[in-house]
């Protein structure tokens, strides 16, 4: 959807796509199919079903796929559905019970809340 003078953009991806290439939105983003590349947005709300396998950078990112990359946001979510290979920068961070992460976790230098939570 384009956006119309102030409102908000919001773009969803069904999860009959595959898009093979870099994804780069000013919109909200809600991605139910697989990308292979890397993704960029203001927001990201990923599906359950979804695979990114590319670096991801967000304001916010809810992840409940599977991510093969780096993460990169203000707000990481990662939800007990999630799996994530990968690095994770972030300023605030949760994840649920039972998601599956491989990588490293570092605070990102730049402003936000910084914080972690763990919800069982």
């Amino acid at each position: 959807m384009a956006s119309r003078g102030n409102e908000p953009s919001f773009s969803v991806l069904g999860a009959d796509l595959v898009l093979r290439g870099s994804l780069t939105a000013e919109a909200d983003l809600h991605i139910d199919g697989t990308i292979e590349g890397d993704v960029v947005c203001k927001s990201l709300v990923q599906g359950e079903g979804s695979t990114i396998t590319g670096s991801i950078s967000a304001q916010v990112a809810r992840l409940a796929g599977t991510v093969v990359g780096p993460v990169e946001a203000a707000q990481v979510i990662i939800l007990r559905t999630a799996t994530v290979r990968g690095d994770v920068r972030y300023d605030a961070l949760t994840i649920e019970q039972g998601a599956h992460v491989e990588g490293h976790f570092a605070r990102r230098d730049g402003a936000g809340s910084p914080g972690l939570a763990l919800l069982g």
